[in-house]
C-alpha cells in the first residue's frame, strides 16, 4: 500500500519524472564529455600538447553526467519505492553536485582567460612549430580565421586573426554553457524540494500509521 495519499501522489510521480529527465540530462552531459573528449577535430585541435585546463574541465564534465545518471536512477528508485533513506541520500547527492556545479561555474569564470590565453599559446606554438603545419591548418578551417597570408593563401581582407577567432569562439560557447548551468540549478532546487516534501509526507504518515 502507497504511503502517501491524495496531492503528495502528484508530487510522487512529478518527482520520478523529474529524475527520470535527470537520468537524461546526465546522460546526455556524459555524452557531450565524451565527445569532446574523443571527437576527431576536437583532439586534432588539442590533442597534441594540449591546454590541460581544457581537458580537466572535459574529464568533470564526464565524472559530473555518470554521477547524474546514477542520482537519477536512485532518485526514481526513491520515489518509486517510497523509500526516506533513498529519498534522503538523493537530497545530499543533489545538495553536493549543486555546490560542485556552482564551484566549477566559478572556477570557469575566473580561469575563462587562462584557457584562452593557453589555447592561443598553444596555436602560436604549432605556428612556430613547421611539424605542427597540419594543426595550424585545421585552426584556420576550423575557426576560419588566418594569422597571415603564408600560412594560409587563400585568406581575403575580411579574415580575421586567429587569436580574434579563438576568443571569440570561446566567449560564444561560455554563454550557452552558462544559461544551460542556470537551467539545471534551477531543475536541481526543484528537485530537491520535491524530495524533501515527499520524504516528510511519508514519514508523517508512517507515524500517524
Amino acid at each position: 500500500m502507497s504511503k502517501v495519499q491524495g496531492g503528495m501522489k502528484c508530487v510522487k510521480y512529478l518527482l520520478f519524472i523529474f529524475n527520470f529527465i535527470f537520468w537524461l540530462v546526465g546522460s546526455l552531459v556524459l555524452a557531450v564529455g565524451l565527445w569532446l573528449r574523443f571527437d576527431p577535430v576536437v583532439v586534432s585541435l588539442l590533442n597534441e600538447g594540449g591546454p590541460e585546463t581544457f581537458f580537466l574541465g572535459v574529464y568533470i564534465l564526464i565524472g559530473a553526467g555518470a554521477l547524474m545518471m546514477l542520482v537519477g536512477f536512485f532518485g526514481c528508485c526513491g520515489a518509486v519505492r517510497e523509500s526516506q533513506c533513498l529519498l534522503g541520500s538523493f537530497f545530499a547527492c543533489l545538495l553536493i553536485i549543486f555546490g560542485a556545479e556552482v564551484a566549477a561555474g566559478v572556477f570557469g569564470f575566473l580561469n575563462k582567460d587562462k584557457i584562452i590565453a593557453e589555447v592561443k599559446q598553444f596555436y602560436a606554438d604549432s605556428m612556430q612549430d613547421s611539424g605542427n603545419s597540419t594543426i595550424a591548418s585545421i585552426y584556420h578551417n576550423v575557426l576560419d580565421c588566418c594569422q597571415n597570408q603564408s600560412s594560409c593563401p587563400t585568406a581575403t581582407e575580411n579574415s580575421k586573426s586567429c587569436a580574434v577567432a579563438i576568443e571569440e569562439f570561446f566567449n560564444s560557447k561560455l554563454h550557452i554553457i552558462g544559461y544551460a548551468g542556470i537551467g539545471i540549478a534551477g531543475a536541481m532546487i526543484i528537485g530537491m524540494i520535491f524530495s524533501m516534501v515527499l520524504c516528510c509526507a511519508i514519514r508523517n504518515n508512517s507515524e500517524v500509521i
